[in-house]
């Protein structure tokens, strides 16, 4: 997840010169927008298909149906990777550059209630590199970035070349990322930037990339996708039926993918 940037300051611009490498060889949503104005209403939409608040300051626990009570049910391996928590099952607040409104999963009851399940799924960001290494990234990562690394306050190029060098590169290298296999890495971005209110949080990319992608593929259809795709699209990669909230009648992003 990256944070509060439009698409035409992304798309094509040299700030982002990794992640327009990304496109260039993955599939590029066009017609992608954000759901609102600030950020939390993005990151539960993305995990839940609702808004359920714009306060940005809450850190209110939320029961409702979401995206890792379907992965628990269905046995599917996951794990939410923030950087800057100070530990796994980590459910307190803001601690330096790390902001629980990014992390919508430390909101939801499935982990907030449940500590030995939070300690299995939520982990500092080094972990990644760990879990990567050693052949165990789970079937669903969920990359938090600091909000130094994911161009919330800190310039685009430092968020794409830390996307590149502790995502992109280190992929790269994985059989799940090479021919023949199933990896997909999405690129979203939370909102576009404040005075963009188009469709609710503004014009945002959506990059795909992975052997079951489509290469250099732009947006051909004229469908407005949203987080609710979004999310709909990657329960369905998943195998996870009944996607919760808007989800369940949003367009899935299908076009995007080899098969």
């Amino acid at each position: 997840m990256e944070e509060n940037q439009s698409y035409s300051t992304i798309v094509g611009n040299s700030n982002w010169s990794s992640l327009n490498s990304l496109i260039r060889n993955g599939a590029l949503a066009t017609r992608y927008y954000a759901n609102v104005h600030p950020s939390i209403g993005n990151y539960f939409m993305l995990t839940t298909g609702q808004v359920l608040t714009t306060d940005d300051s809450s850190t209110k626990v939320w029961n409702v149906a979401n995206i890792a009570r379907s992965m628990l049910a269905a046995g599917v391996s996951f794990r939410i990777y923030a950087e800057g928590i100070p530990g796994p099952g980590y459910l307190g607040g803001n601690t330096g550059p790390y902001l629980i409104r990014h992390q919508p999963f430390a909101m939801l009851s499935d982990l907030a209630d449940n500590q030995k399940l939070a300690n299995q799924h939520i982990w500092p960001f080094s972990q990644f590199a760990t879990d990567l290494a050693n052949g165990n990234l789970p079937a669903f990562s969920f990359i938090v970035p600091d909000v130094n690394d994911d161009a919330h306050n800190g310039t685009p190029q430092q968020a794409d070349s830390w996307l590149q060098t502790k995502v992109v590169s280190p992929l790269s290298n994985d059989s799940s990322f090479q021919s023949g296999g199933g990896g997909v890495l999405i690129v979203d971005f939370d909102e576009a930037v404040d005075s963009d209110t188009t469709h609710g949080g503004g014009h945002v990319p959506a990059v795909f990339w992975g052997p079951a992608v489509k290469t250099g593929y732009s947006q051909a259809s004229s469908t407005v996708y949203q987080h609710q795709s979004m999310l709909r699209t990657v329960m369905q990669y998943l195998g996870l039926s009944n996607p919760p909230g808007a989800a369940a009648a949003a367009p899935p992003m299908s076009e995007f993918f080899v098969k």
